[in-house]
C-alpha cells in the first residue's frame, strides 16, 4: 500500500518512479516525480504543511527541500490568494510577481496575468523569453523594446529596476530601426544610420518620425543597388499615407548613401 499522496508508476524504460500529488480546494496538484517513495511522501507532507501554515514564506525556500521552488511558489500563492497558477506567480493587490529564483522576482501588471499564467518564463545567457507558438519570444519585445535596443539610449526602466515590466515603468526613448536619440550642441536630435558594409550616417533630424522615414528612404536606395540586403523597415502608424509620402519626398538623405558603390560586394 502506497503512502498518502504517493502512487507508483513505471517509466518507459522500465524504471520505477513515485509521483507525489495533493488535492486542495478541489484542485489536484502534481508535486513531481521521485526515485524513492519516502521522498515523494516527504514532498506531499511539505506541501500539506505549506498549504495549512502561514509561517511558510517564499523567501524561506531551500534547495534541500523535496519540492521544486516553482511548486513552492504555486502552493503559497494558492494558500494566500486562493487561486491556482501552473507557473510561479504570486498575486499582489495591483500587480503580480513571477519568481525565477527566491531572490529574483519579475513584476508585471495584472493585465498580463493570463499570458504569464500559461507561458513559462525561461532564462538563457541573461535573456528572458517565453515559448510562444514554437518560437522563442523575448520578454522585452512584448513591451516594444527592439532586440538591438540599448538600455538608457533606446529605452529605460524608470525606477531603475530592469526586472519591473509594469507598463508605467517602461519608457521607450526610440522605437524605430536605425534611429537614435542624441544630444548635440545642447539640442536633442534624432540620428539615422544604416549598416551597409559598416555604419553609414543618413542624417540628423528634429523628430523621430522624420528620422525613421529617412532610414526607410535610405533602405530603398541601398536595396536598389544591393537587392540581397535584408533590412527591417519602420512602420509609422501615426501618419496618413499622403503625409508619409510628403515627408519621404522631402526628407534629406546623406550624399554618401546615394554615392554608395555597387561595384563592391554587398555583405549581409
Amino acid at each position: 500500500m502506497s503512502l498518502p499522496g504517493v502512487y507508483k508508476t513505471t517509466l518507459k524504460d522500465g524504471t520505477i518512479s513515485y509521483r507525489a500529488s495533493i488535492t486542495h480546494q478541489k484542485k489536484h496538484i502534481s508535486l513531481g516525480s521521485y526515485p524513492e517513495e519516502k521522498t515523494a511522501h516527504a514532498a506531499y507532507l511539505l506541501a500539506f504543511s505549506v498549504l495549512s501554515d502561514m509561517a511558510h514564506k517564499i523567501h524561506d525556500y531551500e534547495q534541500s527541500l523535496p519540492l521544486s521552488f516553482e511548486k513552492w511558489v504555486v502552493l503559497i500563492n494558492l494558500r494566500d490568494n486562493g487561486i491556482y497558477f501552473a507557473t510561479p506567480i504570486y498575486l499582489m493587490k495591483t500587480y503580480f510577481l513571477y519568481y525565477l529564483e527566491p531572490e529574483l522576482e519579475l513584476k508585471f501588471d495584472l493585465e498580463d496575468l493570463f499570458y504569464y499564467a500559461s507561458h513559462k518564463i525561461m532564462r538563457r545567457g541573461g535573456h528572458l523569453f517565453v515559448a510562444d507558438y514554437g518560437m522563442q519570444v523575448t520578454l522585452s519585445s512584448r513591451y516594444g523594446i527592439k532586440n538591438y535596443a540599448v538600455q538608457g539610449k533606446d529605452f529605460q526602466f524608470i525606477n531603475g529596476d530592469s526586472y519591473d515590466f509594469r507598463y508605467e515603468n517602461i519608457k521607450i526613448l526610440n522605437s524605430y530601426h536605425g534611429v537614435s536619440l542624441i544630444r548635440r550642441k545642447g539640442s536633442v536630435l534624432y540620428r539615422a544610420r544604416i549598416h551597409i558594409r559598416s555604419y553609414y550616417l543618413i542624417g540628423y533630424y528634429d523628430s523621430a518620425i522624420e528620422a525613421a522615414i529617412a532610414y526607410n528612404k535610405a533602405v530603398d536606395i541601398v536595396k536598389e543597388r544591393c537587392p540581397e540586403k535584408n533590412y527591417e523597415m519602420n512602420y509609422i502608424t501615426e501618419l496618413k499615407a499622403s503625409d508619409y509620402a510628403d515627408i519621404y519626398k522631402q526628407v534629406a538623405v546623406s550624399e554618401k548613401i546615394y554615392s554608395f558603390s555597387a561595384k563592391k560586394p554587398c555583405k549581409p
